[in-house]
């Protein structure tokens, strides 16, 4: 099929929100933006459909009440639908939706893999039936996606070395223009933040009791404002509230300004237990704000210990109170402007090519 008779349909089990756009949305403008640019026609399904932002430039269809997988397959039987490609983006790997697409059209099937794994990795038994569904299903998808080397070695671990050699990894990348800059960093006292959905898995608890063991003199004056919100939220306002920590931490809820924010403060804190490849962190680095997390997912794949942030241990509380109690003393304190990096290796613009290169 020639370029400018191209057709492909992309998979999100995304939904799409006003009041939470990030880095997936402007990829999906771009690379939308992208392939009308090279007269491809882009059919989005998303679970809900949004005029937000770019989206009302793009052809969705909504899958509503049923999941993506089966709102696609009937779409595709009632409209005798032809595609070059099918692009999942959040969608399970390696299930039998992915055979009863290949038994209706001849596209070429891309899976992108931007789901976290467990710290620890799976139970056995998982194991054991991932790899099962990776003999039976991998087969028919022609190319698989991760948005980190680590990904990438997940998922061969996952579903088999069968998949080895069509594997490959794309980065996330950012809007850079959008996102403030941090001119000047306090080397000592410094301000801090974080984002992230509250969620058990996210490790905010380690966090507040990181600052319940440092020093009287820090927990007298430190401040850390968490922007997000999540089922898990009431659990650590209680938490807080029963270590007297409620000067300590201010819960500021979810804010679609982040990429202004971030500037405000010295660093950010996430010490998650699982990642893929956080959007958050390189959005902080592109803020020239540095960041402390822990060794999981990507993360050590954006951050390098003692150059653009810190790496701890996931779960050790007391390495992250005694990397706290040094940054805010300064015997801690990161001098390179971290934005130079990101731009070099995650900005969006590279990410829509790497994606736009699967297609070509």
């Amino acid at each position: 099929m020639e370029l400018n008779t191209k057709k492909i349909a992309i998979l999100c089990n995304y939904k799409l929100l006003p009041e939470r756009v990030g880095g997936m949305d402007y990829f999906f403008w771009q690379f939308d933006a992208q392939c009308k640019a090279n007269n491809i026609q882009v059919d989005w399904f998303f679970p809900n459909t949004s005029n937000h932002g770019n989206y009302s430039d793009l052809t969705i269809y909504a899958s509503q009440t049923e999941n993506i997988e089966t709102h696609f397959l009937n779409y595709c039987k009632q409209n005798e639908s032809t595609y070059s490609h099918i692009i999942t983006h959040f969608i399970e790997l390696c299930t039998p939706f992915f055979k009863e697409v290949k038994q209706l059209s001849n596209a070429k099937i891309i899976a992108v893999d931007h789901n976290p794994r467990p710290l620890g990795g799976y139970p056995f038994a998982k194991k054991i039936k991932k790899k099962i569904k990776g003999f039976l299903y991998s087969k028919y998808i022609d190319t698989f996606v991760g948005v980190s080397d680590y990904t990438k070695k997940e998922l061969i671990k996952d579903f088999g070395s069968l998949i080895k050699n069509k594997t490959q990894v794309i980065y996330n990348g950012i809007a850079l223009n959008d996102i403030q800059q941090r001119q000047n960093r306090n080397s000592t006292k410094p301000s801090f933040l974080t984002t992230s959905h509250l969620r058990e898995s996210k490790g905010i608890q380690d966090l507040i009791q990181a600052v319940y063991l440092l020093p009287m003199e820090i927990k007298n004056e430190i401040v850390i404002d968490l922007y997000g919100d999540g089922p898990f939220r009431k659990q650590l306002e209680e938490q807080v509230a029963s270590l007297d920590l409620e000067n300590s931490f201010n819960f500021k809820g979810s804010s679609s300004m982040l990429k202004s924010i971030y500037c405000q403060y010295d660093y950010m804190l996430q010490p998650t237990y699982m990642e893929c490849f956080s959007l958050s962190i390189i959005e902080s680095l592109a803020a020239n704000v540095p960041v402390i997390t822990t060794n999981v997912g990507g993360n050590e794949e954006a951050i390098i210990n003692n150059v653009n942030g810190y790496i701890f241990k996931a779960k050790d509380v007391n390495e992250l109170a005694k990397i706290l109690e040094e940054v805010y003393f300064g015997v801690k304190k990161i001098e390179l402007d971290t934005r130079l990096d990101i731009e070099k290796r995650f900005s969006l613009p590279q990410m829509v090519d790497n994606h736009f290169k699967l297609i070509l």
